[in-house]
């Protein structure tokens, strides 16, 4: 008499691992595509408030036929003087150089406030807004870097210096006003092809 051996309906080791092996690395694909999607999101997110800072700037000198503060040219943020009295003006609050609207006087009347960003969620780690404790008042980035702004206070409609070497455009640069962002590493590039700042004259 023959014995029928029945046969088990498992998996084998081997197969388990390989199944395992194959969502590993499908979940490592899905992180890096939503690494990379969400660092794009954050170039957009800078890019606009760039624009948003140079437009603001901007009309602030065509409602008063100045720059707010600067005599000389002169770089806010990153790399510079602290953009707290800047964003005083332009968002008319009535504190540090802005005191007494001394920068922004037409508030008083016409409530005029030229930019309107956003106060960080986290005051320790200030991230896209303004700062409210560490570095009290600037406006930071994606990447939690205050962003920098340079004003023509020598108003010959140039910045004399472009801040970047290569690939970003003619020394002087023929503006009134240009800000940028470092990006994720927080170190100014030299070659803009190579780097992940955003800036905002491009």
């Amino acid at each position: 008499m023959r014995r029928i051996r029945k046969q088990a309906n498992a998996f084998t080791l081997v197969e388990l691992l390989v199944v395992i092996g194959i969502i590993a690395i499908l979940m490592g694909l899905l992180f890096a595509g939503g690494r990379a999607v969400q660092q794009q999101a954050k170039r957009t997110q800078a890019k606009n408030d760039l624009a948003q800072i140079v437009t603001a700037v901007n009309a602030f000198y065509t409602e008063y036929g100045k720059y707010p503060l600067v005599t000389a040219d002169t770089i806010y943020g990153t790399g510079g003087t602290s953009s707290a009295d800047l964003f005083y003006a332009l968002r008319a609050v009535a504190l540090g150089a802005n005191a007494s609207n001394a920068i922004n006087p037409r508030q008083i009347v016409f409530k005029i406030v030229f930019i309107s960003p956003p106060y960080v969620k986290d005051p320790g780690t200030p991230v896209s807004g303004i700062g409210t404790v560490t570095g009290a008042r600037q406006y930071y980035d994606p990447w939690g870097m205050p962003y920098a702004i340079e004003v023509d206070g020598n108003y010959n409609n140039q910045i004399d210096i472009n801040p970047y070497t290569a690939n970003a455009g003619p020394s002087p640069l023929q503006a009134g006003v240009i800000a940028w962002s470092l990006g994720s590493d927080h170190l100014k590039g030299s070659d803009l092809a190579a780097s992940d700042d955003v800036i905002s004259w491009q």
